[in-house]
């Protein structure tokens, strides 16, 4: 519960309700009892200090780790420092991918380091990143999204007011190299499992109505992760990550709270210019974006629910080949629903059916492209672990889930996830596999994917987290050309974090 007072001059507001970053929601009210224990949103498996503090919303939505910088060098007020360092051990026993063979593992490291300066209503940070995949081979498909060595994603600038012009309003303006986080994270998200973080340079606006609403509009380049080519990541060669200045990714979101009986939404804008440089060839992605979004947050003895929907045109070119692809006319859209209830009882678990449909393209020869794409978005959440694994993504899909999480106590987090695979169109591609029969002949049947994961917070500092998933393959997964072998997939992975 948060309580939060404006300056002087304006009027008192009621709870801040909605809207940090990262589609985490914050509940609060007009006073907090003495008494009452403080709970706190449970921070994710990454490398996140840099989000935890809001200049407009305040720091209580995260608890403080237990050991960190600050205290410890008796570091000023100003002053915001910090290391975090995330192990992954991870395995899998099997293949799905196209012309794949036998398993793989490997260590997965992320250290980052945070410091920020805090001049009244001005601030200015730096966060560098060194993401690493020990013993990965070259048969692991290893890419720039497990490995990217010692690097900045974020130095940036900013200015905020909480009561700008004594309005009530808040006001944030921040510019640099930076993390984006919006709404549910199915379009652009801060990652979390994933080894390595997207970052954009530019500029982003954030305009804030405590009682009702936040507008977020933001223009930027995407910045790439060098190097790109697989042997320059298992050889740990090290390049700066530069913006790519022929592409522009910019829009606005807004969000809106308590809308109607604590019904929550959003709506929202993104339009990616992409274009080709001497280093980096592309599809020409031009794309507008919109959707919408209305959740219920989950309460306990009460049911929530959530439902989002995406359309997606422009164009495309059908192959990064410089002069061999052709331009193609791009219409695809999106929906996710889900709807869960928590009981009231010991462990507080929740039951959550969940279906999700990603467009794909309908036909290959008629010059059209009507796949899904989820721009800079994270799947983990939805369906199940990414690192070296990754089976599913938003694209050219429909899967109808079920998904099960409780609490034994405070400190633990248990979750199972059931979900079910179809190609949505069959003449496309199972898109992380790289599998496609153009004839349509092969049945749809991807097959089914059990999940289950565990996390203990040891205190604020530590955290412990596993799982493992397995993918029963169906027919298309075995059945066509260059599928691999038909045994089923086993994944598995255990990791620690540590902040300070």
């Amino acid at each position: 519960m948060i309580q939060k007072t404006l300056f002087a001059g304006s009027a008192a507001k009621p709870a801040l309700a909605l809207l940090a970053a990262g589609g985490f929601c914050i509940n609060g009210s007009m006073a907090v009892q003495a008494a009452e224990k403080k709970s706190y949103t449970r921070v994710p498996f990454a490398a996140f200090e840099s989000q935890m503090s809001d200049a407009l919303l305040g720091s209580d939505k995260y608890e403080k780790p237990v050991w960190n910088l600050h205290d410890a060098l008796h570091l000023p007020k100003w002053l915001s420092m910090s290391v975090e360092q995330r192990t992954r051990y991870e395995t899998q026993d099997g293949q799905f991918k196209a012309n794949g063979r036998g398993g793989d593992q490997q260590i997965a490291l992320q250290t980052d380091f945070w410091l920020q300066a805090n001049l009244g209503k001005f601030r200015a940070g730096a966060e560098f990143l060194d993401a690493r995949a020990l013993g990965a081979d070259s048969g692991s498909g290893v890419n720039n999204t497990h490995a990217d060595n010692a690097d900045f994603i974020q130095g940036y600038a900013a200015w905020a007011d909480q009561n700008i012009f004594y309005s009530g309003y808040g006001a944030e303006v921040i510019a640099g190299r930076q993390t984006l986080n919006f709404g549910s994270r199915r379009l652009v998200a801060r990652n979390a499992m994933r080894n390595t973080i997207n970052s954009f340079t530019g500029a982003r606006l954030r305009l804030v109505d405590y009682n009702h609403w936040q507008f977020n509009g933001f223009v930027t380049m995407p910045v790439i992760r060098y190097p790109t080519a697989a042997a320059d990541i298992l050889d740990e060669t090290h390049e700066f990550d530069e913006e790519d200045t022929h592409t522009w990714f910019s829009g606005g979101i807004l969000e809106v709270s308590d809308l109607f009986r604590g019904v929550n939404s959003e709506v929202y804008l993104y339009h990616l210019d992409e274009g080709d440089s001497q280093r980096n060839q592309t599809r020409n992605r031009r794309y507008f974006t919109p959707g919408m979004r209305f959740y219920l947050k989950p309460k306990k003895g009460q049911f929530d629910f959530q439902t989002e929907t995406i359309g997606q045109f422009g164009s495309v070119r059908s192959s990064t080949a410089a002069g061999n692809g052709r331009d193609q006319d791009h219409e695809a859209w999106y929906q996710h629903l889900d709807v869960g209830y928590t009981f009231d009882i010991a462990w507080s678990p929740r039951l959550a059916l969940e279906y999700d449909y990603a467009s794909g393209d309908h036909d290959p020869n008629d010059n059209k492209d009507q796949r899904f794409d989820t721009l800079y978005g994270a799947r983990r959440f939805e369906f199940g672990p990414t690192g070296m694994y990754g089976a599913f993504a938003r694209a050219n899909l429909n899967s109808p889930g079920l998904r099960i999480a409780a609490s034994p106590t405070a400190d633990v987090l248990l979750g199972l996830s059931h979900r079910i695979h179809w190609l949505a169109e069959d003449k496309d591609s199972w898109t992380t596999a790289n599998l496609r029969d153009t004839s349509g002949n092969t049945d749809n049947y991807i097959g089914q994917q059990l999940e289950l994961n565990a996390r203990w917070d040891f205190n604020s500092s530590l955290n412990f987290e596993t799982g493992w998933a397995h993918l029963f393959k169906g027919s298309f997964a075995k059945d066509t050309a260059n599928a691999p072998a038909k045994e089923d997939v086993d994944y598995f992975y255990v990791q620690s974090q540590l902040r300070f």
